[in-house]
């Protein structure tokens, strides 16, 4: 098996790490500014575009309330599947796997911060099922996106890496690996009968 270029370890491990930056900078960011309760939005564009901070103990759309063990083991998981299998199996010799997969890992890390209680949070009063002072482990999402009247949920630059990332490998699946196979098809020489 050919070994993996350097260059891809560089762009795996610079999209990772920035992301990863801009991700936890951008949320102590707006914390700082409009604290950890929900509160009204911080419009940028009425009633479109604009920041309001919310605590998210679950995954995707706020599913899986309170189950933060299982979401770290399963990101921790998913970090150690996606280097094994850029490095070991050697899928870093992909540009397109290597930049999406970079931007994933970006999104793992960036919110398995938040769910680990790094920052430090703890949960204002009238909170229904924590009491006040309790830390926090939970996800800080922030973006507030409305679609007409109805609220797309708050999300953060974390779950943003990860949705590209994971349309990066959709992508790959559908149009580029299916021509590199045939690629590769043609390429093989035909055997003598």
């Amino acid at each position: 098996m050919k070994a993996v270029p350097a260059s891809r370890y560089l762009v795996f491990f610079s999209i990772a790490i920035a992301g990863c930056l801009l991700d936890l900078t951008t949320k102590s960011w707006i914390f700082g500014r409009l604290g950890a309760s929900p509160g009204p939005p911080w419009w940028l564009w009425d009633g479109v575009f604009g920041f309001q901070t919310n605590l998210n103990e679950g995954a995707l759309f706020g599913m899986g309330q309170g189950m933060v063990v299982l979401f770290t083991g399963l990101s921790l998981l998913a970090a150690v599947g996606i280097l094994s299998w850029l490095f070991l199996a050697g899928a870093a010799r992909d540009w397109l796997l290597t930049v999406a997969l970079g931007c994933v890992t970006a999104g793992i890390f960036g919110n398995l911060y938040d769910r680990l209680g790094f920052p430090g949070l703890t949960w204002p009063a009238g909170h229904l099922h924590h009491a006040p002072g309790d830390p926090v482990y939970a996800v800080r999402d922030w973006i507030l996106v409305m679609i007409g009247d109805w609220p797309w949920p708050t999300f953060n630059i974390a779950d943003s890496f990860l949705v590209c990332g994971a349309v990066m490998l959709v992508w790959h699946a559908i149009w580029v690996q299916p021509r590199n196979d045939r690629k590769t098809e043609q390429e093989r020489p035909v055997s003598e009968a």
